[in-house]
């Protein structure tokens, strides 16, 4: 039988383990050593290795075991092979020995794969949600300016050419709508009240209704257009500027623009 003396450095600390207990399990949750490391200190089969980190490791094996460090760690400089001889026959580097491959410490490739798929979505919501708050933007500034309810005799403004009739679901009253593409000076009469005499501003509409007869007068006729009645009247002015006066909207006679 083998005294201490002959057997080896990891055949020591191997028997030191045993002798208080331990199991290379824990002996791994102690000292955060992976367990083929461990393995390989007491079966010696560490090659390849600097003589610092094989030093290290056993420092760390000593200290968990509650052993005297110097009685395990020589002089590697002067005699590595006391502590870890090296075996008869050639092994593989000291990762490939231990069993530590670099390669488990990077994502698997459906890892990868579940990644790059996750940011695809991500990017095409963000895309989504850009091009929809363009489109809703669009609609928006396209959208042309709504009309102002208003009551009875009062609203906004525009004309047309004359002596049109009105459409027969026009009997029984008149509706006008003025719609300002430009400032314009606007004159109301509804029933021979005046209603409106002001300046319309640019993107603003207003309607007047009556029974019988409304009247109305332009400072800027090309910079306004009407409905009377449903019916859309445009390019009253031939000329930027021109005033139109005395307009006259009868259930009768129907638009009547004076030349």
């Amino acid at each position: 039988m083998m005294n201490a003396e002959q057997l080896s450095v990891g055949e020591r600390l191997k028997k030191a383990r045993q002798e208080k207990g331990f199991t290379l399990e824990d002996l791994q949750k102690k000292t955060r050593v992976h367990l083929n490391i461990l393995k390989a200190i007491e079966g010696e089969t560490l090659t390849n290795l600097s003589p610092v980190y094989l030093k290290g490791f056993i420092k760390i094996y000593c200290k968990a075991l509650g052993l005297e460090v110097k009685d395990y760690i020589y002089d590697y400089k002067e005699d590595a092979s006391r502590v870890m001889p090296r075996p008869k026959k050639d092994t593989n580097s000291f990762f490939k020995s231990a069993g530590i491959k670099l390669n488990s410490l990077k994502p698997s490739r459906q890892v990868r794969g579940l990644i790059i798929k996750v940011l695809i979505v991500l990017f095409s919501l963000v895309l989504l949600i850009k091009v929809g708050g363009c489109l809703l933007s669009g609609r928006k500034q396209s959208s042309p300016p709504a009309v102002k309810p208003a009551a009875e005799g009062a609203l906004s403004a525009v004309a047309q050419p004359s002596g049109l009739a009105l459409p027969k679901e026009a009997m029984g009253g008149i509706s006008l709508v003025v719609s300002a593409k430009e400032k314009c000076l606007v004159f109301i009469k509804v029933d021979g009240k005046v209603v409106f005499h002001r300046v319309l501003e640019k993107g603003r509409s207003a309607t007047w209704k009556a029974k019988e007869r409304i009247d109305l007068s332009l400072g800027n006729a090309s910079a306004v257009e009407i409905i009377v009645n449903g019916q859309r009247f445009t390019k009253l002015g031939l000329k930027r500027g021109q005033p139109l006066n005395n307009i006259v909207i009868t259930e009768k006679d129907g638009l009547k623009i004076p030349r």
